[in-house]
């Protein structure tokens, strides 16, 4: 009994030991925690910072590499546009160097100069960047305005100037060709307008006569559509039979407008006479009484000159001096025959199938 006491009471103490140690091994694995996620936090925000850092080099090194490209550019444009070494550049033009006077500060020095007053030249001025570039703003926009330099500007104004001068003179010839051309078409033009004048005032005389003979107490005349300019006017044929009113043409009859027509152009006939005329069927709608009318200013004609007509009217047939026809032989063979009605008869002048 007492050996199991005695047992009772280690067996008590081992666990109050061990409920001891359990206590002390929970509270250091939760110090060793905190620890933990401390050196975590400490982990993430150094790798945020590197992450930064490695950004930063990153865009270090780029703008580095832009810099010296944009470097590159910039010697070689300088080197092509003004033909010079980067630093000779900056020992002539650089920041330290002081900036001539301007233009427009030489000019009024020149200018108080030529008035007598004494003053002393413009000095040089300190380099300001602002200021600077303003005036290479205003410069490089001057200079776009101008171009590019042509090296070979003089050779081509040459080749230009001699194309000028040629086109020049070809062009003044044009103008001398144009305007002898322009002196004879006035020329013409005083001919044309000379003689239409005087052809239309012969015709017309010529009209009212013929027309009156035709057309026994009827009236005819012709008229100018636009009597200010000669060269444009057209011409209106007003024609009055007896007994009618009208003087349009397209009022008339058939027989009416025929005769017309043949008055009008016996009167031309009769204003510039021909050696000879060769009328067709000009008869053809006229009556026995207007024909014989007609036939009367034939006779009058034929006494000038020579006419040729083709008729198959008889009373016309009657007064000419020579027929020519076509007849058909009994065996459908046509033959070309002739007859003069005064004097000898004519021999037949050929036969056609």
């Amino acid at each position: 009994r007492l050996q199991l006491l005695d047992a009772q009471r280690r067996l008590g103490l081992g666990h109050l030991v061990a409920v001891h140690c359990v206590g002390e091994l929970s509270q250091l694995r939760s110090e060793c925690a905190a620890q933990v996620e401390h050196v975590k936090e400490r982990v993430r925000a150094l790798g945020a910072q590197l992450a930064q850092l490695t950004d930063a080099v990153h865009r270090d090194e780029v703008a580095k590499a832009q810099a010296a490209l944009r470097i590159e550019q910039l010697e070689a444009t300088i080197a092509e546009q003004f033909g010079i070494a980067l630093d000779d550049l900056i020992a002539e033009y650089g920041p330290d160097v002081p900036l001539p006077p301007s233009a427009l500060e030489l000019q009024e020095y020149e200018q108080a100069t030529e008035r007598g007053e004494q003053v002393s030249p413009p000095a040089p001025m300190p380099f300001d960047r602002q200021t600077q570039e303003r005036r290479a703003k205003r410069a490089e926009k001057d200079l776009a305005t101008l171009g590019k330099v042509n090296p070979l500007a003089l050779e081509e104004f040459a080749a230009l100037e001699e194309r000028y001068n040629f086109l020049a003179t070809q062009l003044e010839d044009v103008k001398s060709a144009r305007k002898d051309l322009l002196d004879v078409v006035a020329e013409v033009d005083a001919r044309i307008l000379q003689v239409f004048t005087e052809a239309y005032a012969d015709v017309e005389r010529e009209f009212v006569d013929v027309f009156a003979k035709l057309f026994p107490g009827g009236e005819g005349r012709l008229l100018l559509t636009d009597p200010s300019d000669m060269l444009t006017t057209g011409i209106e044929v007003e024609a009055r039979p007896p007994g009618k009113k009208v003087k349009r043409l397209s009022l008339l009859s058939g027989g009416e407008k025929s005769l017309t027509a043949v008055a009008l152009l016996v009167a031309i006939f009769r204003a510039r006479p021909s050696p000879f005329y060769v009328m067709d069927e000009v008869e053809a709608a006229l009556d026995d009484t207007n024909l014989r009318r007609l036939i009367g200013l034939f006779e009058q004609l034929r006494e000038k000159s020579q006419l040729i007509v083709i008729t198959h009217q008889k009373p016309t047939m009657e007064i000419a001096d020579a027929l020519y026809g076509v007849s058909m032989r009994g065996d459908g063979i046509t033959q070309v025959i002739s007859q003069r009605l005064r004097g000898e008869n004519l021999a037949p002048v050929g036969a056609a199938s």
